[in-house]
């Protein structure tokens, strides 16, 4: 509190400045040197001072440099006590050698020695171990994977410099080298390290499975690597970790119990698990030293010096045990004078030849406030450099620290040697160049803390500038520090560029919920910059990035996807239309057409197809003739839509075009546009030529080893062997996309390909077990709130019921899909509910036929009325393969009604217009009834 005298010497200071300047006492000056750049005035006397006083005057700030980055690793002062704990360690180890796989949590407050246990166990334990280390950092929770990443490229032995190919072999020569059923790993482990996988649909497979496929390819690698030798795996600081990485431990965790693998944690007491019921996990609680433990450290840090009986006293009072603590009292001590070391052979220190009563000792009562105050008496060009260091971060190799800090080399060599000196920093062995780390979080947080918030933003900038020089070459493993110094640096155009790469980065990790995090931080940097044609077009690609990340967490049809779509959509208006708009448009087109939007969807595909043929680029043509075939498909249209889809064949090579799966919905663009073909051909009635489409898509992309292509075929090719009622085929179709989507993760297909699969079972005479699995699929498509198609789905489940005989409840799943027809243009396959509606009716008349006679409208009235709406539908569709079946349903009728002669004439009129397909059912019961006809 500024009271007292120090308030009159502010006051005095005032007085004496001349306007529009500042000066300061002696002692302001020692606290802020570095922070500011001042001017000598000499001695001042001062009123109510007896002696004069040296006054400076403030001329501005400090010389800046830029910071590198830290980590820290324990001191090699003696370790004592933690016999117990190393006991306790040493014993799960033993546990896990033989089998028994054990987890190991260390808490404690800081500075009690969390790291140094681990560091001492690990030089006595390791011997025929292998040891694998992962680190925490404060700003790591944003960065998905952060602490794994490092511990796989040490695993690796993947270096810096090398290039992705070099990557790829170190990955592929381990991984298949430990055991080639591990084969399947490849694809999370390449994502993970930023390797390059041309044939990966990871980016398709729903991210909650993706997510857990990816901690089950880490977790077996692992335990495949404890067969061959015990693994201790070490993470530290889980306080500070990511959510990607505490769920990667959680699933380690539940399969320990019978691995080779001893499993070592730490974390300050407001970290929160769940491990504590397990039977192999043991929490040692790391307190303080006891007064005998802390009296050797004290003794081995200062020797016997009977003089300093009193200082040790004070000092184990005032640190309580924690050894941190008492070595950077100590440390402070020496600073100060207090202590001097002791000349003779072997002896520790002893006390300055006059010092001052034990009364007059300061000592911070926290350890926090003992480095603040060695950090403040340090001299002002160590004291700049450490707190530059403290801004980079925890550890840093030296080629950053020369590029960071704008001094001389040899200087800078020697500051460096100061602060290892003093015990601020450790030097570590590393390859290719030596690496420096602060010797405790702990320091590098309050140095950090010492640096004043203006300057403290030029160091991040200063920092992030030089990440990007030294790491040219591979910025992509830097990306979120990146983004976390030009976040705290003021630069605003650079925080907004990293945290989108980081962003990106971490949809391609499949942790969503930190991409999410980094493109919103963004967009809200963005709002702070002046709104101009720059900021419009960076809010664009930021939007553009956000929108597939929100289809992916939150849905087709969530409106927050929709949002960044539209606003991506207006940007794109604002600075003129340019390349970006076409995936704008086509992410609003998937989600108009996921919600059953149609009209909406059709105009966007077809301001897809203008803008498509104004850049004459066949890429974004055949996207576009693809997503207009599939609206107009729905809608009906199905001779239109037929040639968009063939103008979308024509266009297709697949070495041009196959990249374009990973842009536009994941599934390769001359597979679908085939199979979809198919399904045009055969409502058209040409259900051979329809068979052979779907056929060459099924082979297309069997051989392209694509598997969500492979997965969308196989339901498509499932979806037109129902339309030609081929039961077994439609079930071996269906049952396969079913496995492929679920051992893939591809939740779009899976419940599709399970309502079609119910449909066979109830037509092979299965129908209760049908009608489970029809429900579950549509239960499963209303949750990914999808509208597409469910009228067709809806008339799936209508048929089972009927072929169950219960059609009463077939009728009532007809009036819904009906009523979705009304609702959203839905007409593929509205043809057919009408003709479904007209079966059910007389099927119902039939149970009910002893009902009341005095009904105005018999139900064969109105069953051939439905018949006739069917007919006149696929009349207006061109749909001959569904005019034949409704044709079919209203001869039947009137062959019991005697109408003879008028039903094989109105069959005979279609029936002779087919050239093909005469081998499908619907044809061959055709040919039957106009024989029985005649």
């Amino acid at each position: 509190m500024p009271v007292g005298h120090s308030t009159n010497l502010a006051a005095r200071m005032e007085q004496l400045a001349a306007p529009g300047s500042i000066l300061v006492t002696e002692q302001i000056y020692k606290l802020t040197a570095g922070y500011f750049e001042f001017k000598a005035l000499g001695k001042t006397r001062v009123k109510g001072v007896e002696e004069p006083l040296h006054v400076y005057e403030v001329l501005g700030a400090g010389p800046l440099r830029t910071r590198l980055q830290i980590a820290a690793r324990r001191g090699l002062t003696r370790f004592v006590g933690r016999h117990s704990e190393m006991e306790q360690l040493q014993r799960a180890l033993e546990h896990a050698k033989a089998g028994h796989g054990q987890l190991v949590g260390v808490m404690g407050e800081p500075g009690v020695g969390k790291s140094r246990l681990f560091y001492e166990f690990k030089l006595t334990s390791h011997s025929g171990c292998l040891v694998l280390e992962a680190f925490s950092v404060s700003h790591g929770k944003a960065s998905p994977y952060l602490p794994v990443i490092e511990l796989l490229k040490t695993y690796f032995q993947i270096q810096p410099q090398d290039t992705d190919r070099t990557r790829r072999e170190k990955v592929i020569g381990k991984v298949l080298g430990l055991d080639r059923s591990l084969e399947d790993t490849l694809s999370y482990l390449f994502v993970l390290l930023d390797v390059e996988d041309p044939n990966s649909s990871l980016q398709q497979m729903d991210p909650q499975i993706r997510r857990r496929r990816t901690f089950d390819a880490l977790k077996r690698l692992f335990l495949r690597e404890s067969l061959n030798q015990p693994l201790i795996l070490i993470f530290e600081d889980l306080h500070w970790i990511d959510t990607e990485t505490q769920g990667l431990l959680d699933t380690l965790s539940e399969s320990l119990a019978s691995a080779r693998i001893l499993l070592l944690t730490n974390y300050r007491p407001e970290y929160r698990h769940e491990w504590g019921q397990k039977t192999y996990y043991t929490q040692l609680q790391l307190a303080p030293l006891g007064k005998g433990e802390a009296e050797e450290l004290l003794t081995f840090l200062l020797g016997t010096d009977a003089s300093l009986k009193a200082l040790k006293q004070l000092i184990l009072e005032k640190t309580e045990g924690t050894p941190f603590f008492i070595e950077e009292v100590v440390q402070a001590l020496v600073e100060g004078g207090v202590l001097i070391r002791d000349a003779g052979v072997g002896a520790g220190f002893t006390s300055a030849p006059t010092p001052p009563a034990m009364t007059d000792f300061h000592i911070p009562t926290t350890v926090q406030g003992v480095l603040a105050a060695r950090i403040d008496r340090l001299a002002t060009n160590e004291k700049d450099l450490l707190q530059q260091l403290a801004v980079i971060g925890r550890e840093f190799p030296l080629s950053l620290v020369r590029q960071v800090i704008a001094q001389p080399e040899e200087e800078l060599y020697h500051l460096l040697s100061a602060l290892q000196h003093k015990e601020f920093l450790y030097e570590q062995p590393a390859f290719p160049e030596v690496e420096y780390l602060f010797k405790h979080a702990l320091t590098q947080e309050v140095a950090y803390n010492s640096v004043l918030s203006e300057r403290r933003r030029l160091l991040h900038e200063r920092t992030a500038k030089m990440l990007e020089e030294v790491y040219r070459y591979r910025l992509e493993d830097h990306y979120s520090e990146l983004a976390y110094h030009y976040s705290r640096s003021g630069s605003t155009q650079k925080a907004v560029e990293y945290l989108q790469l980081a962003g990106q980065q971490a949809v391609q990790r499949s942790a969503y919920a930190e991409a999410v995090s980094h493109l919103t931080t963004a967009l809200e940097l963005l709002k702070t910059l002046p709104d101009n044609p720059e900021r419009a077009q960076q809010e664009l690609t930021l939007q553009t990035t956000l929108g597939p990340v929100l289809l992916a967490t939150k849905g087709l049809s969530a409106p927050e996807a929709e949002r960044a779509y539209v606003r991506a959509r207006e940007l794109c208006q604002q600075v003129g239309e340019t390349l970006q708009f076409f995936p704008i448009l086509w992410g609003l087109w998937q989600i108009y057409l996921a919600r059953g939007e149609y009209k909406t969807a059709c105009e966007s595909a077809e301001q897809l197809l203008t803008l498509a043929r104004s850049v004459q680029d066949s890429g974004p043509l055949l996207e576009a003739h693809d997503a207009l075939g599939h609206t107009l498909m729905l809608l009906g249209a199905f001779a239109s839509a037929r040639e968009h889809f063939e103008q979308a064949i024509d266009l297709y090579d697949l070495q041009q075009h196959h990249s374009l799966a990973s842009l536009y919905g994941g599934e390769d663009p001359g597979v679908v546009c085939l199979a979809s073909a198919a399904l045009t051909l055969w409502m058209l009635g040409y259900p051979d030529r329809a068979l052979r489409k779907s056929h060459e898509a099924l082979t297309l992309a069997q051989e392209l080893s694509h598997p969500y292509s492979l997965a969308e075929a196989l339901y498509l090719a499932a979806m037109l062997h129902q339309h030609r009622r081929e039961e077994q085929l439609t079930r071996e179709q269906a049952e396969a996309a079913v496995a492929l989507s679920t051992d893939q993760g591809f939740l779009l297909f899976l419940p599709a390909a399970t309502i079609l699969w119910g449909w066979a079972l109830a037509e092979q005479g299965q129908g209760e077990e049908g009608i489970v699995q029809l429900h579950q699929g549509s239960a499963a498509l209303r949750t990914m709130e999808a509208q597409v198609q469910q009228s067709y789905f809806l008339a799936l489940l209508a048929a089972a019921y009927g072929q169950a005989g219960q059609s009463k409840e077939g009728l009532s799943v007809l009036a819904e899909a009906l009523d979705l027809v009304d609702k959203t243009g839905e007409r593929y396959w509205e043809a057919e509910l009408y003709r479904l509606k007209g079966t059910l009716t007389l099927q119902l008349r039939q149970v009910k036929a002893s009902q009341d006679k005095s009904e105005v409208r018999s139900p064969g009235s109105e069953a051939e009325e439905c018949f006739w709406k069917a007919i006149e539908i696929a009349r207006r569709q061109s749909a001959k393969s569904l005019e034949l079946r409704a044709v079919m349903s209203l001869s039947r009728l009137w062959q019991q009604q005697g109408k003879r002669a008028e039903a094989r004439q109105v069959l005979a009129e279609i029936y002779h217009w087919f050239t093909e397909g005469f081998g499908t059912k619907d044809l061959q019961e055709a040919k039957t009834l106009l024989e029985q006809l005649a």
